[in-house]
């Protein structure tokens, strides 16, 4: 990619060095926050991986993870791939380029690593196509928008590449919480949901969602996040999260909810991303 059309922005305090494109994806505070919510040792797969952010913040706070990147993009791809050797982090991390909505047969490398990976990563884009103002540059409208039903289709190709037992994460629209919980269904369960709030008192806007590949524990709903003080400022452990590389701890007590209202927020989804395919 031509230089005159990435910048160069410093994460974790200047820690990571990451070249992205000044008019397609760009990663911030949710990417960090995605990666800075995971333990992160072993096998770490990053799903639509853009510039690589989410995964090289894990490799770069757990010296036991090793991180495998794709991403569909070729541009994209490239910065990664960049970015992974910039930040010397070549030994235990690495980028393929795959459209993860083909069939896995299909996917070479990444079919002959389906269910070796304790844990699935992803920030898919947050608007379906048809739904929203579409965004003015191509890699900026496939980074925000996503075809109806493909939601779906990121969570089946997680399903087949973490191993029984493994973990998916991902940080979202908390409204799309619904939509996450149908494509998952029959695929994961124990689904613990963080809600992230900008100010306290404030509904959340995003959510934090992870679960177990296979399991049948319940959904528990833990007491959220808190993001900035009322003046506007991060606070103090959200701070050491985003400039310091520290890990995302949720505070206050989980709260379980029974099968029936797991299914009420699943069938409220199912609308918003169609019939499975």
């Amino acid at each position: 990619m031509d230089p005159k059309e990435t910048t160069d922005d410093a994460f974790l305090g200047g820690a990571l060095r990451i070249l992205q494109p000044k008019a397609g994806f760009r990663a911030g505070m949710d990417s960090l926050l995605l990666a800075a919510s995971i333990d992160g040792r072993g096998h770490i797969l990053d799903v639509g991986a853009g510039a690589g952010v989410v995964g090289l913040a894990v490799a770069h706070r757990v010296a036991e993870a090793e991180v495998v990147l794709v991403e569909r993009d070729p541009h994209l791809l490239e910065l990664a791939r960049a970015n992974i050797a910039r930040n010397g982090l070549a030994g235990r991390a690495r980028a393929i380029g795959a459209d993860i909505a083909r069939p896995l047969r299909e996917l070479g490398e990444l079919s002959a690593r389906a269910e070796s990976f304790d844990h699935a990563l992803a920030n898919p884009p947050y608007h379906t196509l048809g739904r929203c103002t579409p965004a003015p540059a191509g890699g900026k409208r496939a980074a925000h928008a996503m075809p109806g039903g493909e939601l779906e289709r990121w969570l089946r190709f997680m399903a087949a590449m973490v191993k029984p037992g493994g973990v998916i994460s991902l940080v979202h629209r908390a409204d799309a919480l619904g939509a996450i919980l149908a494509a998952s269904s029959g695929r994961f369960g124990g689904h613990v949901i963080v809600p992230l709030h900008a100010r306290p008192a404030a509904a959340a806007s995003r959510v934090l969602v992870h679960a177990i590949k296979g399991s049948r524990a319940p959904l528990r709903l833990l007491a959220g996040v808190v993001l900035h003080e009322k003046d506007g400022r991060f606070r103090a452990e959200i701070e050491d999260v985003l400039r310091g590389g520290a890990g995302l701890q949720a505070a206050g007590p989980a709260v379980e909810l029974e099968s029936a209202d797991v299914q009420a927020l699943s069938w409220q989804g199912a609308s918003s991303i169609g019939s499975k395919v």
